[in-house]
C-alpha cells in the first residue's frame, strides 16, 4: 500500500511513496511534484453519477487526479487547495463522514460515496447540503482543515457540542444532530441566544467515536474579508485622488 507522511510546518506537504503498480487518487490540482516513473490521469472516480453527486455534495471537480506508479517505484508531493493542516486516517476499522472541502487524497482501497443527511444539517450546516461524503473500503484517507487539526474523543453518556464551521470529519457511527444554540430550550429562545452570544450552528455528537476539528473557520474568514472589501476599495480610491 502507498505510504503517506506529512512533511513541513505549519502548512505541510503530503509526501507519498509508491511501489510499482500502486495507485492513489486525490483532489483536482493537488499534485505539486512527482517523479517521472509515476503517471497522472484525470478520471471520473466511481463513474459519472458518483462524480456528479460529489460535485453537488462538496463542490468538487468532476475529475479527480489518479497517480499510478507505472514504470517503477516513485514519490510525489501533494497539497490541498486551501491552507491548513492535514491528517492521515486509517479507514476500515472506522469509516468517516467528511465536511465540505476536507478530502485531499486516499489509497485505491478507499471508496468515497455520497449519502443523504438530515434536513436540519442540510439546510443550516456547512457539511454538503442534503448530500455528504462518506467513506467505505479499507486503506488510508487524508483530510485537510483550516488551521491546526485536533482529534476529539466522543464517549457514551457525554454529548459533545462542536461549532459546525470547525468540523473536518467524524466517525460515521456517531449520532449527530444540528442545533442553533448550545443551550437546551425552545426554538425561539435558542435563536435569540445564538444571535446575542455569537454562536454559529452547533453539531451535537452522541455515542462513541472521534471527530476531527480545525482551529480556524473558513466561513468566518470569508465573512471578515468580505466586510473589509468595501473599505479597502474606498481607501484605494482616496489614495488615487491624493496622488
Amino acid at each position: 500500500m502507498p505510504t503517506f507522511s506529512l512533511v513541513g510546518t505549519p502548512d505541510p506537504f503530503l509526501h507519498v511513496t509508491m511501489r510499482r503498480g500502486e495507485t492513489i487518487y486525490c483532489e483536482s490540482n493537488a499534485m505539486v511534484m512527482m517523479e517521472d516513473v509515476l503517471e497522472l490521469k484525470g478520471k471520473l472516480q466511481g463513474g459519472l453519477v458518483a462524480a456528479l453527486a460529489r460535485r453537488f455534495a462538496n463542490d468538487e471537480s468532476l475529475f479527480q487526479q489518479h497517480i499510478e506508479a507505472v514504470r517503477g517505484d516513485g514519490d510525489c508531493l501533494l497539497a490541498p487547495t486551501l491552507d491548513g493542516d492535514m491528517q492521515i486516517l486509517d479507514v476500515g476499522p472506522r469509516q468517516y463522514t467528511l465536511s465540505d472541502g476536507a478530502f485531499v487524497a486516499a489509497t485505491s482501497g478507499v471508496d468515497i460515496k455520497v449519502k443523504m443527511q438530515g434536513l436540519g444539517a442540510a439546510l443550516f450546516g456547512d457539511t454538503g447540503g442534503f448530500l455528504v461524503m462518506h467513506t467505505s473500503g479499507q486503506g488510508q484517507l487524508v483530510v485537510n482543515g483550516y488551521g491546526t487539526l485536533f482529534e476529539i474523543d466522543v464517549v457514551p453518556g457525554k454529548d459533545t457540542l462542536i461549532d459546525n464551521g470547525h468540523i473536518v470529519c467524524w466517525d460515521s457511527t456517531l449520532q449527530h444532530e444540528m442545533s442553533v444554540s448550545t443551550t437546551r430550550g425552545g426554538m425561539i429562545g435558542n435563536l435569540v441566544n445564538s444571535l446575542t452570544s455569537g454562536e454559529g450552528m452547533i453539531m451535537r455528537f452522541k455515542g462513541q467515536g472521534k471527530v476531527v476539528v480545525c482551529s480556524r473557520n473558513r466561513n468566518s474568514l470569508l465573512t471578515w474579508l468580505t466586510s473589509k472589501l468595501p473599505g479597502m476599495s474606498n481607501n484605494n480610491s482616496n489614495s488615487q485622488r491624493l496622488f
